[in-house]
């Protein structure tokens, strides 16, 4: 790869990891404290690749690096019949070598300007039961939680916490308190409701996990995958499958939050 290529490669990377920062969008791959760093090094990567253009430039850019190469294969020393220091056999025109070499080092770019114009979304139900048959696993132990006040408003919680409050003592601390709940609609259809979840993620993406809600007693149609749902309810019992299941009151449709991971 010439030297105006690598720094194009670089001054784009830093350019989208800006970008993904200042729009939001990294929040679909990492957590949110990791937000400031990422910009730091994207600013550090476009000046980086500033200098190196800026560099490339001065010397004659990759046209005079692709002369320099042929000029070499006809180097001193080596007369007619010859070939050049490197062994190649006289007529081999090894400054075309580099130049086809540059193009495709310039094919790098692609997949970063695709980045820069279209951002993947963030994880949806495709994923949700792959990596475990119900997603996040709680297991019941001993007493964990204290329970919940009954006759109040409905208490905001994660879908994470309400599956470990359905485990801890067959979800004693969550009696008959009404809870509301945040997630997508992993399975539109999944026995007497639907499935709602989110995804739990300890660094990345690539570490997801999904916590799991058997939603009941939805009236309507059933609404779209990957849709958003924020629903209040109570909790009823845990499944044969593992998964809890609430019983719901109210139900309304969302759009998507700008975090869309659990923390």
């Amino acid at each position: 790869m010439s030297t105006d290529a690598g720094s194009t490669t670089v001054l784009l990377v830093g350019a989208l990891l800006v970008r993904l920062v200042l729009t939001g969008d990294y929040l679909r791959y990492v957590r949110s404290g990791m937000g400031p760093w990422l910009l730091v090094a994207g600013a550090l990567l476009v000046a980086l690749g500033l200098v190196g253009l800026l560099t490339a430039l001065r010397r004659g850019g990759v046209g005079h690096e692709v002369e320099h190469s042929a000029d070499h294969g006809e180097g001193a020393g080596g007369g007619e019949g010859e070939g050049d220091d490197h062994g190649h056999p006289p007529g081999d025109d090894h400054g075309h070598l580099h130049l086809g070499g540059d193009r495709i080092g310039w094919l790098l770019l692609a997949p970063v300007l695709a980045l820069l114009l279209v951002a993947p979304p963030a994880l949806g139900s495709f994923g949700v039961d792959r990596s475990t048959p119900g997603g996040v696993t709680v297991r019941p132990g001993g007493a964990v939680f204290t329970a919940l006040p009954a006759g109040r408003p409905p208490v905001a919680m994660t879908i994470l916490e309400f599956d470990q409050r359905s485990a801890d003592r067959s979800g004693a601390s969550l009696g008959a308190a009404p809870v509301r709940l945040t997630g997508f609609v992993a399975r539109p259809q999944d026995g007497t409701g639907l499935r709602l979840a989110r995804y739990q993620i300890a660094c990345c993406a690539a570490d997801a996990v999904a916590a799991v809600v058997r939603v009941i007693g939805l009236a309507g149609a059933p609404p779209a995958r990957d849709g958003w749902l924020q629903v209040i309810g109570t909790y009823q019992w845990t499944g044969v499958d593992g998964v809890p299941e609430l019983e719901v009151t109210s139900s309304q449709p969302i759009p998507a939050p700008v975090d869309p991971y659990e923390s």
